[in-house]
């Protein structure tokens, strides 16, 4: 009975995954395009549309590869959204820097939020043509910035959890950077 508890426990747990990345040439350097597929459980969903802030990142890093020692950074980004819902309005709002967007519904401004699209993670002068470089990325709630109770209860809870493994591609710049 324990066994099919936990069995029907994982397969109800919402996966997130990166489904496409790409690294190719942008205006002043290499953008990146990904798409990315998130599902938040009750408990989030419940937490956001009470008007708490949820804050997501994605994360970049490109490494040029060294044979004689660790690997060296070219370049570390982050993009950081915050989600919350506005109950005057009652709409949902999703800020990424100080771009603001708003939403009728919560599936909408996800959506948004799972398609990055031309971002910009390395000026032109940065990644030596020709080299190979590792590119490492991943999505994830960062759970640091929620108010300080729901940090509590976000420790060792899976409710809180919700992130990405590391997907990890090698990219050649000057060829296309498919994933």
């Amino acid at each position: 009975m324990a066994a099919l508890l936990l069995l029907w426990a994982l397969s109800v747990r919402a996966e997130s995954v990166i489904r496409s990345a790409e690294i190719v040439p942008g205006d002043g350097g290499y953008v990146l395009n990904a798409d990315i597929a998130i599902d938040l459980n009750p408990r989030l969903i419940d937490v956001v549309t009470r008007g708490v802030s949820l804050y997501f990142t994605t994360e970049v890093l490109i490494e040029r590869p060294r044979w004689y020692w660790l690997n060296e950074t070219v370049a570390r980004r982050s993009l950081d959204y915050r989600l919350y819902y506005h109950a005057i309005t009652r709409s949902f709002r999703l800020s990424v820097g100080n771009l603001h967007q708003n939403f009728d519904e919560l599936d909408e401004a996800l959506r948004t939020m799972q398609r990055v699209r031309n971002w910009l993670v390395a000026e032109t002068g940065v990644l030596q043509s020709g080299v190979s470089h590792e590119v490492s990325l991943r999505f994830r709630l960062d759970t640091s910035q929620l108010p300080k109770p729901f940090q509590v209860t976000a420790i060792g809870s899976n409710d809180w959890n919700v992130e990405t493994e590391w997907v990890r591609w090698t990219f050649l710049p000057g060829a296309p950077g498919f994933r």
